[in-house]
């Protein structure tokens, strides 16, 4: 029974591995074309999200946290990180980049 355990186990981090791979892997570089505080989202212009299988293009989010509507403004540069969450593509972490020295 205890090699059963460990077999199911094994098979369940192996099928989940993309779910807990470090977040950083899963960021995309973007540009904030429009930010919609009535209804909690985002349009970016933005570059592969390997995550999504997801080609560049400019499309919109919606935000997990409202309070990242505030962070950002049109034209900005970003680094974030999208995930389908109940059918609707979603930003869930959210930085402006740094510019290059």
């Amino acid at each position: 029974m205890n090699k059963f355990r460990v077999l199911f186990l094994s098979l369940a981090v192996a099928l989940n591995a993309p779910a807990l791979a470090n977040p950083a892997e899963n960021m995309a570089d973007g540009e904030i074309r429009k930010v919609d505080m009535d209804a909690g989202k985002l349009t970016i212009r933005h570059g592969e999200l390997k995550n999504l299988d997801m080609a560049p293009m400019t499309m919109v989010f919606r935000v997990k946290d409202k309070a990242m509507l505030g962070q950002v403004a049109a034209g900005d540069k970003v680094r974030f990180s999208a995930e389908k969450i109940e059918g609707a593509l979603t930003v869930t972490a959210l930085e402006k980049s740094t510019p290059a020295r």
